[in-house]
């Protein structure tokens, strides 16, 4: 037998559907003679590959259990070497005849490239080199039977690897990799936040309103309520219920749901984490992201200079902090700022080349003004602040500038990372506000925000002032592991049926 193919030795020509078949064949046979892996409970597994492989001095000559799925056969004769794979890597087998016996033997060279099996063994080196397991017993765990990928083009088409993860996994170990460190960017982002002394805490995923951000929320039905509800698009307003209620750090990690388009870097239900702090205003917050940023890349990958997409992105803090108009001005020469005519800022708009549509104030052309001329310029991380009161229904105005607010969006490479600001904390301000947002909506607006009673009720209780905060989790780790789509990052994407 040869390399990975050795499967379908003299039977090359057999279609899919036939060595399936054999396979089933095989099982059948192991159920005639009693040993149907699908029976067995438990299998006592005292190693891994990567202990053994990085421990081979310790364990040389010593007799170790493992278990795992067979990638590769090969050899001839009376003696044949697998590949085992197990959660940490691969692992070398060797299986003589004279060790296991005839029968065993046999039974062994039956197995499919696809198996689960336990094997147990002694640690030694092969003349070759090769770190390996000499096996002395072995029982297949569980039959595979279905043929995996690599065996004849690989799995490749990005469509099947998204509907089918788990093959995905098993024959392509850089994407398992990714996951892998996605799993250490979520536990050290929970590790600089329990250092700061914040709360983490658990929210509503559903609720009678949908806020925190103008987004259009996924609806569904509460049987016993007989209500419409709805699936949480942001953790904000919770959270900052909980600061009036006398925390003064609380965060949450978590899934929100948006019911909007897919691309390379939005998904229906993406990752967040959302904090919240009394008594600190968005520069604050703005100093505290920066230092998550740092702290997370230097704990994953040893620096702050990273490379993404064929840019060199230096994380390390400061970062550039300038309010949006100013870029818009270096951008396209027209100064926002000093346009407060809404006829001016239709002509500054046509001058553009941007559509104003029907409800458009003149914060709106100005967010237009930003995504086309500026967004995708901001490769090194930049703090764009002062963004208008109209497209910022939850931020505190600036007292220098009522037209805008305390706000900020992080952007690296074109995207947006984070987005806070100094919270609201008018009840007053605030109630005016989401009366705005309702008027908006009157006119076809369906990604206003909501009007939430009980939240005005939270902030005339009392919100002390509070900086908050949220950070899109999916596209950090994108980031860091230099992945340019978002479905990359995440194990299961929202698909499309096949049917």
């Amino acid at each position: 037998m040869t390399g990975q193919n050795e499967e379908f030795g003299s039977n090359e020509e057999l279609n899919l559907s036939e060595i399936i078949k054999i396979r089933y064949d095989k099982l059948d046979k192991l159920k005639e003679d009693n040993k149907n892996p699908f029976e067995i409970t438990n299998y006592e597994v005292n190693n891994t590959a990567a202990n053994i492989n990085d421990n081979f001095g310790d364990l040389e000559e010593l007799e170790v259990s493992i278990a795992g799925r067979i990638m590769a056969k090969r050899g001839q004769g009376k003696v044949s070497f697998y590949d085992l794979l197990d959660s940490t890597g691969r692992i070398q087998l060797f299986i003589k005849q004279d060790l296991v016996g005839e029968e065993k033997y046999e039974e062994i060279k039956n197995y499919d490239i696809g198996d689960i099996i336990g094997v147990c063994g002694v640690v030694f080196r092969t003349k070759m080199g090769q770190i390996s397991i000499r096996v002395l017993s072995s029982v297949i765990l569980s039959k595979s039977l279905k043929i995996l990928p690599e065996k004849f083009h690989g799995l490749k088409d990005p469509d099947l690897r998204y509907r089918q993860r788990y093959i995905d996994l098993i024959v392509n170990a850089e994407v398992k990799e990714i996951f892998l460190l996605r799993y250490k960017i979520i536990k050290f982002i929970r590790e600089f936040m329990d250092m700061r002394g914040f709360v983490e805490v658990e929210t509503p995923v559903l609720s009678t309103l949908a806020g925190g951000a103008n987004a259009k929320p996924f609806v569904s039905h509460h049987n016993a309520l007989d209500i419409p509800m709805y699936m949480r698009i942001a953790l904000e307003l919770p959270l900052k219920r909980l600061i009036v209620g006398g925390f003064d750090k609380v965060y949450e990690l978590g899934r929100v749901f948006r019911n909007e388009g897919m691309d390379a870097t939005h998904n229906p239900e993406f990752t967040m984490m959302e904090s919240y702090e009394a008594y600190v205003d968005y520069i604050s917050v703005m100093n505290m992201i920066e230092e998550l940023f740092t702290y997370v890349s230097t704990k994953v990958s040893g620096s702050t200079l990273i490379e993404y997409q064929g840019n060199k992105i230096e994380l390390k803090a400061p970062y550039r902090k300038v309010k949006m108009t100013e870029l818009i001005f270096e951008h396209t020469g027209i100064d926002f700022d000093k346009i407060t005519d809404y006829e001016e800022a239709l002509k500054a708009a046509a001058k553009l080349n941007i559509k104003v549509e029907k409800g458009w104030g003149i914060g709106k052309i100005i967010e237009e003004a930003f995504d086309e001329y500026v967004e995708d310029k901001l490769i090194q991380p930049t703090f764009v602040t002062y963004h208008p009161v109209e497209i910022s229904p939850l931020a505190k105005k600036d007292p220098a500038d009522p037209r805008y607010t305390q706000r900020f969006e992080l952007f690296i490479n074109g995207k947006e990372y984070s987005n806070g600001f100094s919270e609201l904390n008018d009840p007053i301000d605030q109630k005016e506000r989401f009366m705005a947002q309702m008027e908006k909506k009157a006119q076809g607006d369906d990604e206003t925000h909501p009007y939430d009673k009980d939240f005005i009720n939270a902030l005339e209780v009392g919100l002390p002032p509070t900086g908050g905060v949220g950070v899109g989790i999916d596209r950090l780790v994108m980031l860091l592991s230099n992945q340019d789509s978002i479905r990359d990052v995440i194990l299961f994407p929202t698909m499309k049926p096949v049917d």
